[in-house]
C-alpha cells in the first residue's frame, strides 16, 4: 500500500512538472515575448490634419497607467490593488486634458494599460488617441499575463508606446534583460522590459526619424539596469551609424550625472526590500555615455546648476518631486532652453502632481 501512494505521488509529482514546464513555455499564463518582434499598430477614431513643421515638440510620460494619486500598494502609502471604471475614466480625461494643453508632435508613454484588471479593461493608448490631436500610435507590452496570484492583481497588459500626429512604421518591440536577482518564480511573473522602435516620416523632410521609447527596471539591486541602458546605447548607435536620426527616451529609473542627492529620498516608506528603490550612490556615472553621444533636451550643464528644477518623480502624491529619471536624447539639436519639467502650473500651466508618480517631460526638436 505505501509503495502504491509512493508511486501515485511520483506520478502526480512528475505530471505536475512536466505541466508546469509546458505552461512557462507557452503564453497560456505569461506572454512568452521573442527577443525581436513587430509592435501594436493604433489609430485614432478621428485623424486630425497635421500640417509640416520646422520643430517638433517631443514629450515623454510615465502615466502610472492611469492610476494618478491613489496610494497603491507598492508605493507602501495605501493597499488599494484596483481601481473603479469610474477613477479610470476620470484619471484618463486628466491626462488628455494635459497632453492636449501641451498639444505634442510626439508622445513617448511609460505604464500604459490596454488590459487590465487593475483598470478595468481600458485601453489607455486607443483613449489618448481618440481624446487628443495624436492620429496614430504604436505598443509594446512589458508585463502581459494572464493571471497574477499577487493581492489578485489578475490580468496585467501594460507597457510602452509612442503617439504621433504623423503615420507610425516599422514598428518593433526589442525584449530587454530581465533580473537577475529575482527568484524563478518572481521572474516569471514579473515585468519584461523592452524598447519600442518606430520609424516616423514626416512631410517636407529629409529623412524619417527613429523613435525609441523605453522604460528600465526599477528596483534592480545588481546591474540589470545598466545593461538595459547600454542596449538602449547600441541600438540607437546603430540607427545613427546607418544615416539616420533618432530621438529617444522615456523613464530610465535612474539619476543624471553630477546629481547631488543619491539616496535617504523623504518619500521612501517601504520595508519591503521588493520594493526599495532608494540608493543610486552605485549608477552616478552610467547615463555619462549617453550624454557624450547624444544631446538632451535639458543640457546635464543646465540641469547641474538647478537640479531642482527638473525633478520628475516622487512616490509621496502628498509632498514634490524629489529626482530626475525621464529623459530625452538625440542626435539631432534642441531648441536652447525648451526642455521643461512640467512639475507645477508655474512650469507647464497646470498641477501634474495629482496626474501620475511622474511630471512629463518636453523638448522643442529641430529637425
Amino acid at each position: 500500500m505505501r509503495k502504491t501512494i509512493i508511486k501515485v505521488s511520483l506520478v502526480f509529482l512528475s505530471a505536475l512538472l512536466i505541466a508546469l514546464l509546458f505552461i512557462s513555455q507557452t503564453n497560456l499564463l505569461v506572454y512568452q515575448f521573442k527577443p525581436i518582434e513587430p509592435a501594436l499598430y493604433y489609430q485614432a477614431k478621428q485623424i486630425q490634419e497635421a500640417s509640416p513643421k520646422d520643430t517638433l515638440l517631443v514629450m515623454t510620460w510615465n502615466v502610472k497607467f492611469g492610476g494618478a494619486r491613489i496610494d497603491f500598494w507598492f508605493d507602501c502609502y495605501g493597499d488599494r490593488v484596483h481601481m473603479t471604471e469610474e477613477e479610470v475614466i476620470t484619471n484618463c480625461a486628466a491626462l488628455a486634458k494635459k497632453i492636449e494643453a501641451v498639444n505634442p508632435d510626439i508622445l513617448f508613454l511609460q505604464e500604459a494599460d490596454i488590459d487590465s484588471w487593475r483598470t478595468p479593461g481600458a485601453d489607455m493608448v486607443q483613449y489618448l488617441l481618440d481624446n487628443t490631436a495624436l492620429n496614430y500610435g504604436t505598443y509594446a507590452s512589458q508585463w502581459q499575463v494572464n493571471y497574477i496570484p499577487t493581492k489578485n492583481l489578475g490580468k496585467v497588459n501594460s507597457g510602452n508606446a509612442i503617439l504621433s500626429k504623423w503615420p507610425l512604421k516599422e514598428a518593433t518591440r526589442i525584449a530587454l534583460p530581465l533580473l537577475t536577482e529575482q527568484d524563478p518564480v518572481t521572474r516569471f511573473f514579473y515585468l519584461r522590459r523592452n524598447l519600442l522602435i518606430t520609424k516616423l516620416d514626416i512631410p517636407n523632410s529629409s529623412k524619417p526619424i527613429y523613435l525609441i521609447d523605453t522604460h528600465t527596471s526599477a528596483y534592480s539591486k545588481e546591474n540589470t539596469r545598466l545593461v538595459q541602458l547600454k542596449i538602449l546605447q547600441q541600438v540607437a548607435d546603430s540607427l545613427v551609424k546607418a544615416g539616420n536620426n533618432v530621438v529617444f527616451g522615456g523613464d530610465f529609473n535612474t539619476l543624471p550625472p553630477g546629481t547631488k542627492k543619491l539616496s535617504k529620498f523623504d518619500d521612501s516608506v517601504c520595508k519591503d526590500k521588493d520594493f526599495l528603490e532608494d540608493d543610486y550612490t552605485k549608477e552616478r556615472d552610467w547615463l555619462l555615455p549617453i550624454y557624450k553621444s547624444y544631446s538632451e533636451c535639458i543640457p546635464l550643464e543646465q540641469y547641474n546648476l538647478n537640479e531642482e528644477k527638473y525633478y520628475s518623480h516622487t512616490v509621496n502624491g502628498h509632498g514634490f518631486w524629489n529626482r530626475r529619471l525621464d529623459y530625452l536624447f538625440s542626435n539631432l539639436s534642441w531648441v536652447p532652453n525648451s526642455g521643461m519639467v512640467h512639475q507645477d502650473e508655474k512650469t507647464g500651466g497646470m498641477s501634474t502632481m495629482p496626474l501620475s508618480d511622474h511630471a512629463p517631460l518636453t523638448g522643442l526638436l529641430i529637425k
